[in-house]
């Protein structure tokens, strides 16, 4: 007989009414900023979060330029007003260290020695938080490169999964996040099939630590369909539009 804990309603569905298997809702826009080089715009559950990318551009201070390619910067920021209770507007440790983890899993995409001597700035802008707002915002920044004209390897998509009373599921929210068994959000280039960041905060077994990759990177691909969407849309929805219209 299996237990059912607080995030399971009843044997295959959980809390929020998503199959173990279900992505939330996800709606992924690009070019929504005048004032940025090229941005995006990703709702992913009830996270809600902007991004903007500036660059290639001249590197300020010039000491930090390399001379084989470019400096990608990236800086992961929660609005105050993103949380229940009013978060401090100065960087937290963890702002820092998603920021820090954000440029690692975005970098292998990106072609930089096409680039020298200049830098790409990224700002990832939380504006609502709902759980796995790290891989939301990734998986916004690299639309927002891809609408920059960045020559790029692949697109970075990523999506996490994870264990809730001993059941692996897809796109952990964060009432699963903060009373869950385990989290294991991924970074992945569906097309070179490559992860480019991994982290585990909890316990799984073997078969549990395989399940919950081949979800997530399940999720992944689902959500890199998505990215393609909003990319096709900015670039050529007007003329399926017309198109539309003439038949």
């Amino acid at each position: 007989m299996v237990i059912l804990g607080d995030l399971m309603k009843k044997q295959g569905i959980r809390s929020d009414g998503r199959k173990i298997d279900e992505l939330r809702p996800v709606r992924i826009e690009a070019g929504v900023l005048k004032n940025a080089d090229c941005s995006s715009f990703i709702e992913f559950g009830g996270n809600k979060i902007m991004v903007a990318v500036y660059g290639p551009k001249e590197v300020h201070p010039k000491h930090m330029a390399l001379a084989d390619r470019a400096v990608l910067r990236c800086r992961y920021h929660m609005a105050p007003y993103s949380v229940d209770e009013r978060k401090n507007p100065a960087p937290s440790r963890r702002e820092i260290e998603i920021s820090k983890i954000s440029k690692e899993a975005l970098e292998p995409a990106l072609i930089l020695e096409d680039y020298p001597r200049t830098a790409i700035d990224v700002y990832i802008e939380v504006l609502q938080s709902d759980g796995g707002s790290r891989c939301a915002g990734i998986t916004a920044a690299a639309v927002a490169l891809a609408d920059a004209g960045i020559n790029m390897r692949d697109l970075v998509t990523a999506c996490a999964a994870g264990k809730v009373d001993n059941t692996i599921v897809l796109d952990i929210n964060d009432e699963e996040d903060k009373k869950g068994q385990a989290d294991m959000p991924i970074a992945y280039m569906p097309n070179l099939e490559k992860v480019t960041l991994m982290q585990v905060d909890g316990t799984l077994s073997k078969e549990e630590y395989k399940k919950c990759l081949d979800m997530a990177i399940s999720g992944c691909m689902q959500v890199n369909q998505l990215q393609k969407e909003a990319l096709r849309k900015k670039y050529f929805g007007n003329e399926e539009e017309e198109e539309g219209d003439m038949n």
